[in-house]
């Protein structure tokens, strides 16, 4: 990875390690408060953030993505983020057995999820909502307040209900929710309307 201008530096500001990363800075203050990036503050109360930590970051998302092969227009490319690891593997499985072209990406936490969405946004991201770390509802919350993730489709599978999730501060309108165990049945149509919504959308342009 060629390294930019900011990259040089030992210490790099909040803002930088924010346009690195394709994050909000309020992600990226979050990073350090819970120590995934190494940082400190200076007297004047400004955040002052390792390069070396954000590279390893990126180091450590583009690994988690380097068996899959880079997206492609007929592709949907799919991000899914679970600390499950048997979950993770029936995602997989199921995926792999559909005649839809996927491009997955699996993650089992929502910070790498984070990264991998603002170096490259997914057509979808299905997402747990516990999580070790940084959980689904503030995950989702980062993502939405990034420009370049606007237009992701989002899909929780979860075992909390209405009342639970409500409780925890809701969801935004457009995040689809489904209950565990994994409705796959639900999801595969979910998935072929995307397809179906993407395809218009290159016959239009």
């Amino acid at each position: 990875m060629a390294r930019n201008a900011d990259s040089t530096r030992e210490f790099i500001s909040t803002a930088q390690a924010a346009r690195q990363l394709g994050l909000s800075l309020g992600a990226v203050q979050q990073m350090v408060e819970s120590g995934t990036l190494a940082g400190w503050k200076t007297a004047g109360g400004h955040r002052r953030i390792r390069q070396d930590s954000v590279d390893a970051l990126l180091a450590r998302s583009q690994h988690s993505g380097a068996a899959r092969p880079r997206n492609s227009a007929a592709k949907l490319r799919v991000v899914v983020v679970e600390d499950d690891s048997l979950l993770q593997q029936v995602y997989r499985e199921t995926f792999s057995e559909w005649t839809m072209d996927i491009e997955l990406c699996v993650f089992d936490h929502g910070l790498d999820a984070l990264v991998e969405v603002g170096r490259e946004p997914p057509d979808l991201l299905i997402a747990d909502l516990r999580m070790p770390g940084l959980d689904g509802f503030e995950m989702i919350r980062r993502l939405r307040e990034n420009p370049l993730a606007s237009e992701v489709a989002i899909v929780v599978v979860s075992a909390l209900n209405a009342e639970e999730i409500a409780a925890e501060g809701g969801l935004p309108e457009d995040v689809t929710v489904y209950r565990k165990p994994v409705p796959f049945h639900e999801l595969h149509g979910y998935m072929q309307a995307l397809v179906a919504q993407r395809k218009r959308a290159r016959a239009a342009g």
